[in-house]
């Protein structure tokens, strides 16, 4: 059993960790971690994601969270952005680096990366 002082210790060193967990924050990143999701590469992108809105010190305005099934196995991994006020982004065959591409033009930047959207895929 831990103490009270090692449980408060290991919170502060996990707080990095909550942005992935909890938040009503202003953007709400969702990346789809189902088995087609996993199996597809989405832990890395997830991974991509909470690393970089760590980086950037953008917890207090971004959460990033997992969900189950999105639905569109065949565009794995998926990747939904909410925002108040604004449309719901989905980007598809998302990867690491587009994860990072997506967090600085369209999380921080506020621009839609539309060549890694959904209705872009959709056209190809």
């Amino acid at each position: 059993m831990k103490s009270l002082a090692e449980l408060a210790e290991i919170r502060e060193r996990m707080k990095s960790k909550v942005v992935l967990r909890e938040g009503g924050n202003e953007i709400r990143v969702v990346v789809g971690m189902a088995t087609c999701g996993i199996a597809a590469g989405a832990r890395p992108v997830l991974n991509a994601f909470v690393e970089g809105v760590n980086r950037e010190s953008l917890t207090d305005k971004v959460t990033v969270t997992q969900t189950g099934c999105i639905g569109i196995c065949q565009y794995e991994p998926v990747v939904e952005v909410f925002q108040a006020g604004k449309e719901k982004v989905t980007y598809v065959e998302m990867t690491a680096e587009k994860a990072e591409k997506v967090l600085q033009e369209h999380i921080k930047g506020g621009r839609v990366v539309e060549e890694y959207t959904i209705t872009h895929a959709k056209k190809a």
